[in-house]
């Protein structure tokens, strides 16, 4: 039996309005590529970096939710190596002394024990270029674009061995850098970035296998795929008499399968030094204070508030607090709401539809808060039934209208009195004497039957329980 070991470098785009050591603003995909650049984060000549302080600000933000011990003075390095994306040669990050060290995050499995994951640092550090490959890779282009861009690396301790649990702590980390609003965190546009440290070993040695590096994964489906691959790759080469060579691999998800990068570098190939043309970064107690005091409410917190707050169970708050935003919109409506339940129904499922349906975020979703709170009151209020509940939505969607407005420019109105109510169903009784029949024979599930009818008639506007009621009635 062997034990897979898992340590994970995760790469944060922070966002800030400037890059790392220089003022040029952090642009997005759409830039022409090579415009967004100056003589510091091209490394030209006689061209001096200096540090971003919002950057500094993050990560003692971040340390502090991570438990880290802060370091009151910490030191950028030079770290060399030859890569076409890297203009200057080498990249200015953090080696000895990094901003914060020693912290933790924990979190819960799917069996509902907990796992602690250590932090061995954080430290901050720039980003290089963007490579683009044409046709087969005989022609590689560089968008210089993204160099400079400022980064937090998280670094753990090799304290996981699953796929599954890499996966978990990965999540974990996305959801606590969205909240504290340091990052947007996405994966497919590479604001986070993950490198996977994998070994086996056999249980019965206390010795760490070879360990090799999985580059760049910037999915959760293919960090697990590649960490799955890569720890039967290791067990496969042991059992057949082979030995793990420490090298740098890619993930090639055409193939399903790692492939070489280059030969792992050690430290000492780096030849890390200190950056000459940066001093010391000194934090003081208020600085520290200060960051503390601007993390606001956590993941964990808001699952609790809610549960407390609108009454609703442990399960159904972590869905609903999964990411930020869609929990900031959650709470905005859910304030103003009488009917929790029918408000969380709602959110859950038509409004997670539309948001997967069309593709976008909830940042983009065109109904405001109030106006979905207005529509989720008259359904539960029963001015208007579910059904015309969802017309009325897909309306709002499409134009942007408030629920009234709506209402009014269709003409939709809610059958509720009972006279009317009456005469459609005595229509729809002496319309049907078959069904009739059925029912007086015993076979009362023909309601269902004869509630469509209604609802066909009165097009969706009837109100369910008093027709239900009335319908039952008139049969007996």
């Amino acid at each position: 039996m062997y034990e897979p070991t898992i340590g994970l470098e995760i790469h944060i785009q922070l966002n800030t309005e400037t890059k790392m050591f220089c003022s040029c603003p952090i642009v997005g995909y759409d830039v022409e590529p090579n415009t967004d650049v100056c003589p510091v984060c091209m490394g030209l000549p006689g061209a001096l970096p200096f540090p971003n302080k919002k950057a500094v600000h993050y990560s003692l933000m971040l340390a502090n939710v991570l438990g880290c011990e802060i370091n009151r003075k910490s030191v950028f390095a030079r770290k060399n190596y030859f890569y076409p994306d890297l203009p200057k040669g080498y990249q200015i990050t953090q080696d000895e002394i990094p901003v914060a060290e020693k912290g933790q995050l924990k979190f819960k499995l799917p069996n509902g024990e907990y796992k602690t994951v250590r932090i061995n640092r954080i430290h901050m550090e720039e980003d290089a270029g963007k490579s683009y490959h044409i046709g087969s890779g005989e022609i590689s282009l560089i968008d210089f674009n993204r160099c400079g861009v400022p980064l937090i690396e998280i670094v753990s301790e090799p304290d996981m061995h699953s796929p599954a649990e890499a996966a978990l702590y990965v999540r974990n980390i996305k959801q606590i850098v969205t909240y504290l609003g340091i990052s947007s965190a996405d994966m497919e546009k590479g604001n986070l970035r993950v490198d996977a440290n994998v070994s086996v070993k056999r249980k019965d040695e206390t010795e760490l296998g070879t360990r090799t590096e999985l580059k760049n994964l910037n999915s959760f489906k293919f960090m697990q795929k590649a960490i799955e691959y890569e720890i039967n790759r290791h067990i496969n080469c042991i059992e057949s008499g082979g030995f793990i060579v420490t090298q740098t691999l890619l993930w090639d998800e055409k193939e399903n399968k790692t492939f070489p990068m280059r030969t792992k570098e050690e430290l000492s190939d780096y030849r890390y030094f200190p950056e000459p043309d940066i001093l010391c970064i000194y934090v003081d107690e208020d600085e520290i204070n200060h960051a503390s005091e601007s993390v606001g409410e956590l993941p964990g917190q808001r699952i609790l508030r809610f549960i407390r707050q609108y009454n609703i169970s442990n399960e159904i708050a972590e869905k609903v607090c999964e990411t930020k935003g869609f929990s900031d919109y959650a709470d905005k409506v859910l304030k103003i709401t009488s009917d929790k339940r029918i408000t969380i129904n709602w959110l859950l499922i038509e409004v997670l539809r539309v948001l997967n349906e069309e593709k976008i975020s909830i940042e983009e979703f065109p109904i405001e808060p109030k106006n979905l709170a207005e529509l989720l009151d008259m359904i539960s209020s029963k001015k208007i039934s579910n059904t015309i509940g969802k017309k009325v939505f897909r309306e709002m969607i499409r134009t942007g209208e408030d629920s009234k407005s709506v209402l009014n420019r269709l003409d939709i109105k809610f059958i509720s009195d009972e006279n009317e109510l009456e005469k459609i169903i005595e229509t729809i009784i002496a319309e049907n004497p078959v069904s009739v029949n059925k029912y007086k024979s015993g076979k009362t599930n023909v309601i269902g039957f004869f509630m469509g009818q209604v609802m066909k008639k009165t097009k969706g506007q009837a109100d369910p329980r008093k027709a239900k009621d009335i319908l039952i009635e008139k049969l007996n």
